[in-house]
C-alpha cells in the first residue's frame, strides 16, 4: 500500500476518534451533571430548600439557625419576671393538714381552733362527669280560654333525647383543631362519659356546626378580599383516595381556608380572594401567583433564605450566595431598628441595599453565565438551580426588597404556613378526609376557630366581627 493511501486511512480513523472522544466528553458532562443536580436533589431539605417538613421523614435535618450567638447562658436571664401555675377561682374544697404530733394530744380541738395558716397549695382538677337534664311542658286547664293549654319546648330542643351543646362542641373541637379522628373522638367519648355517642352522631355535629358558620365564613372572605396585605399558601391533602389542595389566604385578622382539585389559578379563584384582592399578596413565587397582575406582590425571603442555604452546601464555590443572605438580614434588622424608633428607613439605608442588590446580582452571573444557545440543539439551554434562583432574584427585585419600603408588609410569609399547618397534622392523624364534604366542613370550622383567635375571642362561643 502507497505511502499516501496509509496516511489517509490513518486520517480518516483520527477523525473518527476525534468524533468519538468528542462524544464521549459530551457524555461524561452530561452524566456529571446529571450526578450533581441528583445529589443536589438528595440533599435538599426543609432547611435548605422550599420543601415542606413533612417530607423529611424520619431523618430530621440538624437546625440551622440564622441567628448570631449572644453570649448569654441558656434559659431566663437575670430579672426575668417568669410565670407560675395560678388559681382562677376560689377552691371548691378545703383540705386542713395538722402536725403529726397533734394527732394524739389532748389539747388538739383548742390549738387547732386558734391555729393559723401557714401555706396554701392548690390542685387544678377536671372533674369528668355527665349532667342530664329533662325538659318537660306541662298542660293547664285554663279556666279563662275553656281549653287546655300546653308548654312548648324551646327551638333548640327537637327530640326526645339529644346531646347537649357542651358535648357538641367537645366532640367538634377534638375533630378539628384536635386533628382526632372520627373513629378516635368516638371512642374517647363513649369511654369517657359512658354514652353511646356513635361515628356518624360525631360526623352529623361536625356537619351542623359547619353549616351554622357559612355566613360568618362568608364574612371572613369578604374581609380577606378586601385587605391590604394578604398571605396566600397551598398545600396538598388526600380526599376519597385523590390528592386535592387546600388553598389559604390569610393575614394577621383573619383565615380563610377551601379546597379544590386544581392546585394552580383555577384553584385560587375557586377560594373566591384572590380574583377579588387588590392589595399586596404575600407568596413563595410559585408562578400561578403571577397572574394576577392587577395586584402587589411581595416574596417570601424565608423561602429564598432557605434555598441561599442549599446552594451554600451543595455549591461551596457560590460565595455571592451567602453575601445575598447576609444582605437580607441586614435589611431586616435596619427595618426592625427603625420600627422600634418609630421611624421610616432612610434613604441611605434604601441607596446602600440597593448597591449592594446589584453587586451581588452581578457576581452571581458573573459566576454562572446563562448558557450560549447552539445551532445543532433547539430549545432552552438548561440552566440549572443556581442560575434559576439568580435570574429569580434579578426578576423579582422590587417584590423582594418591598418589606423594607412598605413597613406593613412581613419578611416572610410564616402567617399563612403557620395558617395552613393544621392541614399537614390533620393528615397524618387522620390519614384522610373520607369526603369532599367533610373536607369542606373541617376547613369552615378551622376558618373560624382561627380568625377567632386571632381577634382574642374564645372561638366556642363567638361571631368574628
Amino acid at each position: 500500500m502507497a505511502s499516501e493511501d496509509i496516511i489517509k486511512t490513518l486520517t480518516q480513523q483520527i477523525k473518527k476518534q476525534d468524533e468519538t472522544i468528542k462524544s464521549l466528553l459530551e457524555t461524561i458532562d452530561k452524566l456529571n451533571l446529571t450526578i450533581k443536580e441528583l445529589t443536589e436533589k438528595l440533599n435538599r431539605n426543609s432547611k435548605n430548600s422550599s420543601k415542606p417538613p413533612s417530607s423529611d421523614g424520619l431523618s430530621k435535618p440538624s437546625p440551622k439557625s440564622l441567628r448570631k450567638p449572644s453570649g448569654k447562658k441558656a434559659g431566663g436571664q437575670k430579672g426575668h419576671p417568669g410565670t407560675h401555675l395560678t388559681t382562677m377561682v376560689e377552691p371548691d374544697e378545703t383540705i386542713e393538714h395538722i402536725p403529726s404530733a397533734c394527732n394524739d394530744c389532748p389539747s388538739k380541738d383548742k390549738c387547732i381552733s386558734q391555729a393559723n395558716i401557714s401555706e396554701t397549695r392548690h390542685i387544678i382538677d377536671a372533674v369528668v362527669d355527665i349532667k342530664i337534664t329533662a325538659h318537660q311542658t306541662l298542660a293547664v286547664n285554663c279556666p279563662l280560654q275553656k281549653r287546655v293549654c300546653k308548654g312548648i319546648f324551646p327551638d333548640n330542643i327537637k327530640a326526645p333525647v339529644q346531646y347537649g351543646e357542651n358535648l357538641q362542641a367537645l366532640a367538634v373541637a377534638l375533630n378539628t383543631i384536635g386533628a382526632v379522628s372520627v373513629n378516635r373522638t368516638h371512642e374517647i367519648l363513649s369511654s369517657l362519659f359512658n354514652i353511646p355517642l356513635s361515628t356518624g352522631t360525631i360526623s352529623a355535629m361536625v356537619s351542623r356546626c359547619a353549616a351554622g358558620l357559612e355566613d360568618t365564613v362568608e364574612l371572613i372572605r369578604e374581609r380577606m378580599a378586601a385587605s391590604a396585605i394578604g398571605n396566600f399558601d397551598e398545600t396538598g391533602t388526600r380526599v376519597d383516595g385523590k390528592t386535592m389542595w387546600v388553598h389559604n389566604a390569610s393575614n394577621a385578622e383573619y383565615t380563610h381556608l377551601s379546597i379544590n382539585e386544581k392546585r394552580g389559578t383555577e384553584g385560587m379563584d375557586g377560594g373566591g380572594i384572590l380574583p377579588l384582592f387588590n392589595g399586596i399578596a404575600v407568596h413563595d413565587c410559585w408562578a400561578p401567583y403571577w397572574k394576577y397582575t392587577e395586584i402587589g406582590h411581595a416574596l417570601c425571603c424565608a423561602h429564598i433564605l432557605r434555598e441561599l442555604i442549599g446552594v451554600e452546601e451543595n455549591h461551596p464555590k457560590q460565595k455571592w450566595a451567602t453575601a445575598f443572605k447576609q444582605l437580607l438580614l441586614d435589611m431586616k434588622a435596619a427595618k426592625e431598628k427603625a420600627m422600634e424608633k418609630g421611624e421610616a428607613l432612610t434613604r441611605y439605608y434604601h441607596d446602600k441595599f440597593e448597591r449592594l442588590y446589584d453587586r451581588i446580582i452581578s457576581q452571581a452571573y458573573r459566576k454562572n453565565p446563562i448558557p450560549k444557545s447552539t445551532e445543532r440543539k433547539r430549545g432552552r439551554k438548561k440552566k440549572g438551580t443556581v442560575l434559576s434562583l439568580v435570574e429569580r432574584l434579578a426578576a423579582h427585585k422590587d417584590s423582594i426588597c418591598l418589606f423594607i419600603k412598605n413597613f406593613a408588609v412581613p419578611f416572610d410569609n410564616n402567617q399563612a404556613e403557620r395558617d395552613i399547618r393544621m392541614i399537614k397534622t390533620k393528615s397524618k392523624v387522620s390519614g384522610c378526609f373520607r369526603s369532599i364534604e367533610g373536607a369542606r366542613d373541617y376547613l369552615r370550622i378551622m376558618s373560624y376557630i382561627g380568625t377567632a383567635k386571632k381577634q382574642k375571642f374564645n372561638p366556642y362561643g363567638v361571631v368574628p366581627k
